[in-house]
């Protein structure tokens, strides 16, 4: 499939009702030349990787503010290992602390967390790089 666009589902998991972030985030990556596929709230980690999988995404964004960061990120790995769709790149944001943040990306249950305040322009360039980079391995 010619894929000419980068294409990004944003994932709210759980019982988190709140969805500003995650919807100012979709808007800017589209305006950044993102397709985007917005899951909505209260999705589980299945049905997230399921529509990954369906809609054939580069990168899964996950916003999360519930703290259910440290069971739901590795959740999303293992299931996409189970899927063989590790290529999915897994990043995220919400209110997650400085040191959960760390254990995330070491333990390889995410690229890159990014948290209120961060620069929208720093995400897109950041996804823009992360894909440019996993074609080039591909």
């Amino acid at each position: 499939m010619d894929q000419t666009r980068i294409r990004v589902l944003v994932g709210k998991p759980g019982l988190d009702g709140h969805d500003r972030g995650a919807k100012v985030i979709a808007r800017a990556l589209r305006d950044g030349g993102m397709e985007v596929i917005y899951s909505g709230l209260h999705q589980t980690p299945e049905q997230i990787v399921e529509a990954a999988i369906q809609e054939d995404v580069d990168v899964i964004g996950l916003s999360i503010l519930s703290g259910s960061h440290m069971t739901v990120f590795p959740r999303v790995k293992e299931l996409l290992k189970e899927q063989n769709a590790v290529d999915i790149l897994v990043m995220g944001g919400g209110t997650i602390p400085e040191e959960d943040i760390s254990a995330l990306i070491k333990g390889g249950y995410a690229e890159a967390i990014f948290t209120p305040g961060t620069p929208t322009t720093d995400i897109i360039e950041w996804i823009k790089r992360r894909v440019k980079q996993k074609e080039g391995q591909g």
